[in-house]
């Protein structure tokens, strides 16, 4: 798809920067202008795509929606609705507190809470453009499981007593859900379009200049023997390791793809980056606003433990992802 916009860049290193290709600084300068350009081109498409259909699904109407589902059926809804839901740190206390105030169950609140950050638009964008729609897929796919899974896991233990005491008293109330144009939906993806790339090309640009860098010096042996898929503890350091760590995804995920080429496991790269963006330190802490440390130590471990599953799993089904 993007063999144009290679051609051009190898041109341009070679002709205009007069740089060999064959060359660490020719072979980082190309990572960086490659993937800065494409990952931007399609992060526009998918953003807009997903944000039109996200404009079909706010804060309440989802609430509503999980209201009317019970069992696995429910974790399973929340799950594919976290997808399409906006998600953040700094959302996750209100919208759990709408959940827990709509009556919906404690593990399906954390299938949702689970899966909405580790899968997004802007996620599976860089890694379809990182990795193939292979890869893309096999990551949604997963990402749903560990939140269903990981939302059920949670309910077993029935621990609706480490929610705090306030957050059950709190009435938020029905907030009247408005209907939308097809011209405002139009706007309303445009918008975040402009507004999430606004936000995110820093943290993107700081991902793609790591990821040159690891692409050029980062010795290729060294990393292979303890990161790589023979190394059967290499993807629980990397969760292990992801955990007190903040960052975008999108700047992990420029970093996982210079890695893997370098030797390391793909599976060991991506669970690193699902524990950055789903066990984030700040996440914990705005959650314990809300629940106790019992709930959110429990949290900790049924998602960790699902994220090297999955991480276990691209190690081994990576040969046949080429």
């Amino acid at each position: 798809m993007f063999t144009w916009l290679d051609n051009l860049i190898r041109f341009l290193v070679e002709n205009i920067f007069k740089i060999s290709m064959d060359t660490k600084l020719g072979g980082s300068i190309h990572f960086f202008f490659y993937d800065t350009i494409k990952i931007l081109i399609l992060l526009a498409i998918m953003i807009f795509i997903i944000s039109y259909i996200r404009s079909f699904f706010s804060p309440e109407k989802t609430k509503k929606i999980l209201e009317k589902f019970g069992g696995i059926k429910a974790n399973i809804m929340a799950s594919i609705l976290g997808i399409v839901t906006p998600f953040c740190s700094c959302s996750s206390v209100p919208l759990f507190i709408g959940f827990v105030e709509a009556g919906i169950p404690i593990g399906v609140t954390f299938s949702f809470l689970i899966t909405s950050p580790i899968v997004n638009e802007a996620a599976f964008t860089i890694l379809l453009a990182s990795f193939g729609i292979k890869v893309a897929i096999l990551y949604v796919i997963t990402g749903v499981v560990i939140g269903v899974v990981g939302g059920i896991v949670i309910s077993l233990f029935h621990m609706e007593n480490q929610v705090e005491e306030y957050v059950y008293k709190i009435k938020v109330g029905e907030a009247e859900i408005k209907s939308m144009t097809r011209e405002e939906r139009v706007k309303f993806a445009v918008d975040s379009v402009k507004d999430i790339i606004k936000r995110i090309w820093i943290y993107l640009i700081i991902g793609i200049l790591i990821g040159a860098f690891i692409h050029g010096w980062a010795p290729e042996s060294l990393l292979s023997r303890y990161a790589g898929r023979e190394n059967p503890f290499a993807v629980i350091v990397g969760v292990i390791a992801g955990i007190p760590l903040y960052a975008n995804a999108l700047g992990t995920i420029p970093i996982a793809e210079a890695l893997i080429k370098k030797g390391v496991g793909i599976g060991t790269a991506l669970s690193f980056m699902m524990a950055v963006v789903a066990l984030s330190l700040p996440e914990m802490i705005l959650l314990r606003k809300v629940i106790k440390p019992k709930l959110i130590a429990l949290f900790i471990v049924v998602t960790g433990i699902g994220i090297i599953l999955v991480g276990y799993l691209f190690n081994f089904i990576a040969p046949f992802l080429n």
